[in-house]
């Protein structure tokens, strides 16, 4: 028998081994056509929390390339880009990536499975996957152009995928990768931050009490740098315990006067948008390597409205006008967007065991009421991270 059908032979092999687990974990037992699906939770259409449509009858994924693993989510967790996805917010931008070479029909993207976070257990690795096997505890973020984790398994590249800290439940985990790597995107990536540089710098995160803010101070502190948060009053005792040195209420006065009390900032990470840019100007150190970092960006917004083209030139004139307005004033201007990074899970791993990073956990929500989940995020002010347990942890 040749190498190439060996190999065949092989995943044949492995495939309907996990797909026989995948029987057993939901006791199914009987007509083969059964193990091939999975339930999920999908959308059919862009729309309201009405198009969120429990569907017992999704095709089990499959692995495409070496490089994938397959893995059973024992939980998942709700965050504004599931809601923002739901409504069609960026649905050109990810269908580009979906199908570069538009070769598939508009509205391919359907059956569309929303969440990006995942913590489970990997139950098949393809054939060039070297640092994982069947069994591993793994987390991850799955990019927002691949099917995502409000199902019962999820395929994922095995460079988006570490192994999951050891101190951590699965619910627990499961509410850190996104938020965290979008954190490590704007502060690593953008500002040129990391455990070398940050000690001693002065950062102000607008918007701190979100998944994203809750997840940024705790990576700040671990590095060493001080951190301002802004945030309305109920939070100010979360800040703290998370390690803020200063922390801002926006509703007692204008965030402008308290910050004139403050001392310049190095960083200044905005999760808020509108018009906390104009914040950078005034209270960041000019002429120092100082940098103002925002994560509500016009480009997803302006492919939308305009298509891809004239979208992605109406935001390079929107970038290149903000960047040289605030290079001319000394201060760096970047925008922050996530980025499915494994290596960087592992180092955040490290941070979590040793008890720098610890998950912030609003709520938990079974399988069966993810709709209520997206009710909870949309009603804003939210503390942290809103969980769906996809396995009973008590099982």
């Amino acid at each position: 028998m040749n190498i190439v059908c060996r190999k065949s032979l092989l995943h044949l092999c492995r495939r309907a081994s996990i797909i026989a687990d995948a029987g057993k974990y939901r006791g199914i037992h009987s007509s083969c056509r059964r193990n091939t699906i999975m339930p999920a939770w999908t959308i059919d259409k862009y729309g309201n929390n009405d198009v969120l449509r429990f569907n017992e009858n999704v095709l089990f994924p499959i692995i495409h390339y070496p490089n994938e693993v397959i893995i059973k989510v024992h939980a998942a967790s709700v965050n504004p880009i599931d809601v923002n996805m739901r409504s069609g917010y960026g649905a050109k931008s990810l269908n580009m990536s979906r199908d570069p070479l538009h070769i598939k029909t508009s509205g391919s993207e359907f059956p569309l499975i929303l969440g990006r976070d995942v913590s489970g257990i990997v139950m098949e690795c393809g054939l060039n996957v070297q640092y994982f096997k069947p069994g591993d505890q793994v987390w991850a973020a799955i990019p927002p152009w691949k099917q995502g984790t409000f199902a019962e398994f999820v395929v994922a590249s095995a460079n988006e995928v570490s192994l999951k800290p050891k101190s951590l439940s699965h619910t627990e985990a499961a509410s850190l990768p996104y938020v965290v790597l979008t954190a490590w995107a704007a502060l690593v990536n953008s500002c040129g931050l990391s455990k070398e540089k940050c000690p001693g710098k002065r950062v102000l995160i607008i918007g701190a009490s979100g998944g994203v803010g809750t997840a940024a101070i705790q990576l700040l502190k671990s590095w060493g740098a001080h951190v301002t948060a802004v945030c309305s009053g109920n939070a100010a005792t979360l800040m703290k315990d998370l390690g803020a040195d200063d922390i801002i209420d926006y509703t007692v006065a204008r965030l402008p006067d308290q910050l004139k009390t403050r001392d310049q900032f190095d960083v200044i990470l905005d999760n808020v948008g509108g018009t906390s840019e104009e914040l950078a100007l005034q209270y960041l150190k000019p002429w120092s390597g100082a940098t103002f970092v925002t994560l509500v960006t016009p480009f997803l917004y302006n492919n939308d409205r305009l298509g891809i083209a004239d979208g992605m030139m109406r935001t390079g004139v929107t970038l290149a006008s903000k960047v040289m307005k605030h290079y001319y004033k000394g201060i760096h201007y970047r925008w922050g967007f996530f980025t499915a990074n494994g290596p960087a899970l592992d180092e955040i791993g490290e941070l979590v065991d040793g008890g720098k990073i610890r998950p912030v956990v609003e709520d938990v929500f079974p399988f069966s009421k993810v709709p209520q989940a997206f009710q909870k995020l949309e009603a804003g002010h939210t503390r942290g991270k809103t969980v769906i347990q996809i396995v009973d942890p008590e099982k």
